[in-house]
């Protein structure tokens, strides 16, 4: 079905971001799906440097096509006199500025917080930065696995054998949602009190959040949470166990009710309920060694099919490990019809998902993905460029 934006909760809403990569495109994209008019400020020559991650998606980037949909891309040389004074005209106009621009780069241009709220008093500016904009790190280029490695996640994640990334741009991603909701944080305190208030995340402050029981539990245990796959540091019984056919299931046991159950109805060994090894949530995790032998054994006598009967006979919360391709088959994804078609350069569609907040009463719009530059002319025509002007913007390489 097609979704006119002023049928949104954000229509009327103008949002010109000068982004790139992942953190603050995932941030306008979601105001892009709820209504909001997204002005994507690109590079000539290119556009923003995620089109060229990869080629997966019928020769576009997967990252690019995931975060840019629904979107206007105008293509500027801020460097220039005249794309600047492009931006300008566009900033009158707009709600919210976003930007996520190397270090130094913003106050460079005048895009800095400061300098855009003496100009432009009803602009909402939001800044995404890797690690500030003030400190001792604030002059830094930050990427989403350095925030892995300096938050201490990569000191988690992975097993025995070593440590792994994150499987996806965590820090981006917090870094986009925390933008995301600031923004409209910054929007209603504009609507119902007048103030306009600046917004500013930055990755290692956002997956830092993201962080906090970990940081608990080493500050105040002593030691940090062990690197142990797809156990849970506090749990256990919790991980994935290979059934007898070689698939995974994963097994997760949250409280004594629950620990009773596992023995009675899947272990078939009742006695282990009061062993004293494994009484207490702390019992198990002391001999999680030997609790995790009994559990291994158990899944070696079974398929996986059947453990997950008897698991779910038994009201243990249990699921296959997916790879990629199963996900994308996921019968709850079909059954609640969460994939749409979205257009991407060059006429192709693909699936995307809805957004995962569903509003009573509204259905998101799922627009087409721009080529780098598709609506400069049509957006210059709005700010009253005539074609010999737009002419000359392209012979001098300002669009």
């Amino acid at each position: 079905m097609t979704v006119h934006p002023a049928e949104l909760p954000l229509s009327g809403l103008t949002v010109v971001s000068v982004e790139q990569a992942v953190a603050a495109p995932f941030a306008t994209r979601q105001l892009a799906d709820l209504g909001a008019r997204v002005i994507k400020v690109e590079r000539p020559g290119g556009g923003d440097f995620a089109r060229r991650y990869d080629t997966s998606v019928h020769g576009q980037s997967s990252y690019f096509v995931w975060l840019n949909r629904s979107k206007e891309s105008v293509t500027l040389d801020l460097k220039s006199a005249a794309g600047r004074a492009v931006l300008e005209q566009l900033l009158g106009g707009a709600d919210v500025f976003v930007q996520n621009l190397a270090p130094g780069s913003a106050a460079a241009l005048g895009l800095d917080a400061a300098a855009l709220t003496a100009r432009f008093p009803s602009l909402i500016p939001c800044t995404i930065t890797g690690w500030g904009s003030t400190g001792p790190w604030a002059d830094r280029k930050a990427y989403d696995l350095l925030v892995q490695c300096q938050t201490g996640l990569v000191s988690l994640t992975g097993n025995e054998h070593g440590a792994a990334r994150a499987g996806v741009s965590v820090a981006d991603i917090a870094a986009g949602m925390y933008a995301y909701s600031g923004i409209l944080t910054a929007l209603l305190a504009r609507a119902t009190t007048g103030a306009v208030r600046a917004v500013e995340v930055s990755l290692f402050e956002a997956l830092a959040e993201w962080l906090n029981q970990p940081a608990y539990y080493t500050r105040y245990g002593g030691t940090q949470p062990p690197r142990i796959g797809t156990r849970h540091a506090t749990i256990a019984p919790y991980g994935a166990f290979t059934a007898a056919d070689g698939n995974d299931v994963l097994v997760s046991v949250q409280n004594e009710r629950e620990w009773v159950a596992l023995c009675e109805r899947f272990l078939e060994q009742p006695e282990l309920a009061a062993d004293p090894r494994f009484a207490t949530g702390s019992d198990r995790i002391a001999h999680r060694d030997e609790l995790d032998a009994i559990v291994a054994r158990r899944f070696a006598a079974l398929g996986a099919e059947a453990a997950m009967e008897l698991l779910d006979a038994a009201g243990i919360a249990n699921a296959g490990v997916n790879d990629v391709e199963a996900f994308l088959a996921h019968p709850v994804l079909a059954a609640r019809d969460r994939w749409r078609d979205v257009r991407v350069p060059g006429g192709a569609t693909v699936g995307a998902l809805l957004p995962p907040v569903d509003l009573a009463g509204t259905t998101p719009r799922m627009g087409d993905v721009p080529a780098a530059g598709e609506h400069t002319e049509r957006v210059l025509a709005e700010l009253g460029y005539g074609p010999l002007e737009v002419g000359e913007l392209r012979a001098g390489g300002v669009i």
